[in-house]
């Protein structure tokens, strides 16, 4: 009999998380750690990188800093490298790491749009691109999970401030995790996203600041998410408790986008 314990076990694993340094990206790696797998933080800024692996090894969780700016399409491949010379493998990549940027649609400037999808979906391909090329295919598996938004299937409402290329972005991100797992299932790699709703953060502070009460008043679990609640359906999908999941989006938002 297989032992429910032994299926969620990550030990030996290897994880890249992107956006590891704060926030949900740190929330995905502690889970990760926990149960198991070393985990290569990547995000542009070291000192956080390096708060965040030292607040892991506090948890007994081996992590090491990997500063890249993931917008540069020119750093993915060396990325890849540097991290197959730390650890020797890969094994799961969460694509957390993102941006927006808020203006009314009509008035939307071009290096706005072009931050925003540079990061939060072109970054997001190349570095499955590359991490697939480089370890999965030739090891035979891997599992991805990308972080989209309730925000890739919704618009945002028409009190706050226009986002549409995050919008366009999370649901280019949504629409990327069902090709490529259509795509790399039968190579052995899984791919799945999880569709946060509204965590605090430095990307939601403002919005958050300006309309939290109206936002945990339409949410019908009547809260914010919270420092655990992407964790299990992380190890779920990055495990082998998700073994037979693919091309799936998991939506964590209190059913806010239920109504």
């Amino acid at each position: 009999m297989t032992r429910l314990s032994d299926l969620f076990d990550l030990s030996g694993k290897v994880a890249i998380v992107t956006g590891g340094g704060s926030a949900l990206g740190f929330q995905i790696a502690e889970a990760l750690g926990e149960f198991g797998a070393r985990i290569a933080l990547v995000a542009r800024k070291e000192a956080a990188l390096d708060a965040a692996v030292t607040a892991l090894a506090g948890q007994g969780i081996t992590a090491f800093a990997f500063a890249a700016d993931l917008s540069d399409e020119t750093v993915h491949a060396t990325l890849v490298d540097r991290i197959l010379e730390q650890f020797g493998r890969i094994d799961i990549l969460v694509n957390n790491a993102g941006t927006t940027w808020g203006a009314p649609a009509e008035d939307y400037p071009i290096e706005g749009w072009n931050k925003v999808i540079d990061l939060s979906l072109t970054a997001v391909f190349l570095l499955s691109q590359m991490v697939a090329r480089r370890a999965f295919l030739p090891q035979g598996q891997g599992a991805i999970i990308n972080v989209a938004s309730i925000a890739g299937f919704l618009g945002h409402h028409p009190s706050r401030v226009g986002t549409v290329a995050y919008n366009v972005a999370k649901g280019g991100v949504i629409t990327m995790t069902r090709a490529l797992a259509a795509e790399w299932g039968p190579r052995n790699i899984r791919v799945n996203a999880l569709a946060p709703g509204f965590f605090p953060s430095k990307m939601t502070a403002k919005t958050l600041d300006e309309h939290g009460a109206d936002v945990i008043a339409q949410t019908p679990l009547g809260k914010l998410g919270g420092d655990a609640d992407l964790k299990g359906a992380t190890l779920l999908l990055a495990s082998n408790a998700g073994a037979h999941i693919t091309g799936q989006v998991i939506v964590v938002d209190g059913g806010a986008s239920i109504i």
